[in-house]
């Protein structure tokens, strides 16, 4: 099995090794004086290391650098999370041990365990290349992990508790228009976002607001779910080896893990990581219409076209706010990371996006928007 990419820790997120070899003492098995800590360069939000003591290898996990929002990137949240959904699905890594104290490490953080597979990112990697149907079958990957997930009965597995799923619909327009708001103030006078009246942002936040369906069901919702969030086998892409980042995780609408979930399946770019390969815009994989048909066949789902474009404007305006919020924190100085420097342009790209689809569905097109469309 290959090993999942890993890089030097980037300058300012090293962990200290001596501390934590002491914490990890009597916790872990292996050689702690031969202790290895590399970081997966992936992602935006919590950081993530390898740490690899002779033949044993572990998965830290702990909220990034800067000051951040109340209530996110709550790792003892995660942790007992994965507590809970690792024993009924079985692609959610097993927890090991978490540590609170945020002098330790200047957060809470956790180890898991370490799985062993391919991340896709934006390009096919070598490993498929010679596999005609790899790009199908990475597809059907995602689009069946998102069904199993929200297959998970809640109840059995003690995780209804975990969020308030009446009202979840509301409460997403809500939180994420005050999210973006507050943004954009940090911003409104660095000149990197636009004017809203030509940003339009208000308008989508009104019309998200006008049109908020009640929930279709209650499920658990993971957030994020997208393929460079799941891990899978190098020698097969239709074997999902691992679920990755479960820190938004709550239960609700399962149509909104939809909605963001197509959101990134349909877009050339993915955030701070340029010209995107992978998705519905190119050969071989699941077009927009063919993932709604996969997903509807697999979770049993009266899930249509037209009927999921409410929860895709709202994936592609939670998107736009996650991207802001991490590029207030760059601008403020607070992280120095430069795959950060792009993603005004990109929150301003979703913006009006959603504003492109809101508008399509204004004048009655049926069909998928595309992002050269005016």
């Amino acid at each position: 099995m290959s090993r999942p990419e890993t890089s030097a820790v980037r300058s300012g997120e090293e962990l200290p090794l001596e501390t934590l070899r002491e914490v990890l003492r009597g916790r872990v098995e292996g050689d702690l004086n031969a202790l290895e800590v590399t970081q997966f360069p992936g992602g935006f939000s919590n950081l993530t290391y390898l740490l690899q003591m002779g033949e044993s290898e572990y998965v830290l996990r702990r909220a990034p650098l800067g000051p951040v929002a109340k209530g996110a990137h709550d790792m003892a949240r995660e942790y007992h999370l994965l507590e809970k959904i690792h024993p009924v699905l079985s692609v959610a890594p097993q927890p090991l041990f978490l540590v609170e104290d945020p002098q330790i490490l200047g957060s809470p953080f956790y180890l898991m365990e370490r799985r062993r597979g391919l991340v896709v990112r934006t390009t096919i990697p070598a490993e498929y290349r010679s596999l005609p149907d790899a790009p199908r079958q990475m597809s059907e990957a995602v689009a069946d992990t998102l069904a199993a997930l929200h297959a998970v009965d809640i109840d059995a597995a003690g995780l209804r508790s975990i969020g308030r799923p009446e009202g979840f619909n509301a409460r997403q327009v809500g939180g994420w228009a005050g999210r973006w708001r507050r943004a954009r103030d940090l911003l409104k006078d660095s000149g990197d976002l636009p004017p809203p009246a030509e940003l339009r942002d208000e308008l989508v936040i009104a019309w998200l607001e006008a049109h908020t369906p009640e929930e279709s069901a209650h499920t658990l919702v993971h957030n994020d779910l997208k393929l460079d969030n799941l891990m899978l086998d190098p020698a097969d892409p239709s074997h999902v080896v691992a679920l990755l980042d479960w820190e938004m995780t709550t239960v609700g609408d399962p149509l909104v893990d939809l909605g963001l979930t197509l959101t990134y399946w349909t877009m050339p770019e993915q955030p701070g990581r340029g010209i995107n390969e992978i998705g519905a815009n190119f050969p071989g994989f699941l077009n927009r219409e063919e993932f709604i048909a996969r997903y509807a066949q697999r979770s049993a789902r009266h899930v249509t076209s037209d009927s999921v474009r409410w929860y895709e404007v709202l994936g592609h305006f939670k998107l736009a706010v996650i991207v802001i919020q991490i590029f207030a924190r760059y601008r403020a100085g607070q992280t120095s990371d430069p795959r950060f420097a792009p993603l005004a342009a990109q929150a301003e790209w979703l913006i009006l996006e959603a504003w492109r689809r809101i508008s399509a569905e204004a004048m009655g097109d049926g069909g998928e928007v595309h992002p050269t469309d005016e």
